[in-house]
């Protein structure tokens, strides 16, 4: 049974949460903090977290900053949940390492969704296989989930990962946002392709100077190029 802590300080949003999580065969925690969240993810390991970015004690961001920076918890999906609604918060929340976001009223459907293709999404990048990947100075091991540009370790979430593993295989063909929503975050239809976006860039920024091969077309969407 799948593990979800979800970090919620209004006791009627965290019994919603917690009964369609249930329904849906989930195990879960309630953190009604910031101190309480950090301190149960590092004891539970929980397979997902769904943290709400008003939360007090210690703030949502930086318990998301805490948890990306520990090579511990670092490849744990994060849901971020708030009722803002300014693109500046989204995207900062997916700039600080949060994989999928969610504003206030949402429909338990769609966050059980998430919550379900971001545990699988995680799960499948953790299988274990044989390849490894040589792209100029990047050096991609599918086995460990590692990534390295000129030797030096590069910490991806498990969204990036799955970012760059299709990508770097589909390399010189251009993905449309849509296409990447599809395939990386699992959703169809109508949805924010600002996302992708967010992903690309916070994924050629830790890539260092082989962010370059990353090609935007614009208009379009994205697409790899070899180093040269």
């Amino acid at each position: 049974m799948k593990h979800v802590l979800v970090v919620e300080d209004e006791p009627d949003a965290a019994e919603l949460i917690e009964f369609h999580l249930k329904e849906n065969g989930y195990k879960v925690t309630i953190a009604e903090d910031g101190n309480q969240a950090l301190k149960k993810v590092h004891k539970l390991m929980p397979d997902l977290v769904i943290l709400d970015l008003m939360i007090p004690e210690v703030a949502g961001v930086d318990v998301c900053k805490f948890i990306r920076k520990d090579p511990s918890t670092q490849s744990i999906p994060i849901i971020m949940c708030t009722a803002k609604t300014g693109e500046i918060d989204k995207i900062l929340g997916l700039e600080l390492g949060a994989d999928d976001y969610v504003t206030k009223p949402f429909s338990p459907r769609e966050l059980i969704l998430r919550v379900k293709n971001l545990i699988k999404r995680s799960d499948s990048s953790n299988i274990k296989t044989v390849e490894r990947l040589v792209i100029g100075e990047i050096v991609i091991d599918k086995n460990s989930h590692q990534v390295k540009v000129r030797d030096e370790d590069i910490e991806l979430t498990a969204t990036e990962f799955k970012l760059l593993i299709l990508l770097t295989e589909r390399m010189g063909r251009v993905q449309s946002r849509d296409a990447l929503l599809k395939d990386v975050w699992g959703y169809a239809g109508d949805l924010d392709t600002r996302t992708v976006d967010t992903h690309v860039q916070r994924l050629r920024s830790k890539l260092l100077d082989s962010g370059k091969c990353i090609i935007t077309v614009r208009g379009f969407g994205y697409k790899f190029v070899s180093e040269n």
